[in-house]
């Protein structure tokens, strides 16, 4: 793996990102692949339609998006290659913005993506910043 992969700074104010955003994440992606939670579990969840129709076979991008939130949510939380865990998210959170609460308006009283678009942002920044000083990134790369 690149280090720039899991370079980061000492900074440990990241945590307090990385399990806000990790926890909502491993949660939601649980209610998808296991049915923890009152959530639909795997069979029901990739059989769905796609928000896009282009998204063809449809399971398979149902699949990748439940895979995405839970694998994505354990890796942002313990920060382990926090970059790419941040980034399973961003893909995740964008195409929930434009393919499922878009056309809602922004608030989420109304079903908007307001919610979605804080998960985005708080994903594109540990992208960009990394796991910081209290992840395995910071442990790997000797810090």
């Amino acid at each position: 793996m690149p280090v720039g992969m899991i370079k980061t700074s000492e900074n440990w104010a990241i945590l307090l990102i990385r399990i806000a955003l990790g926890t909502i994440m491993f949660a939601h992606g649980a209610q998808k692949v296991f049915g923890w939670w009152g959530g639909p579990g795997f069979n029901q969840w990739t059989n769905q339609p796609a928000p896009f129709s282009e998204m063809r076979p449809s399971w398979l991008w149902m699949g990748a998006a439940a895979l995405s939130e839970l694998v994505g949510g354990s890796m942002v939380i313990i920060g382990l290659y926090t970059r790419i865990g941040a980034f399973l998210i961003v893909c995740v959170m964008l195409v929930a913005i434009l393919g499922v609460h878009w056309g809602s308006g922004f608030f989420l009283k109304d079903g908007g993506f307001e919610f979605a678009l804080a998960l985005f942002g708080m994903a594109a920044a540990l992208m960009v910043h990394g796991g910081g000083a209290a992840s395995v990134d910071a442990q790997m790369q000797g810090g």
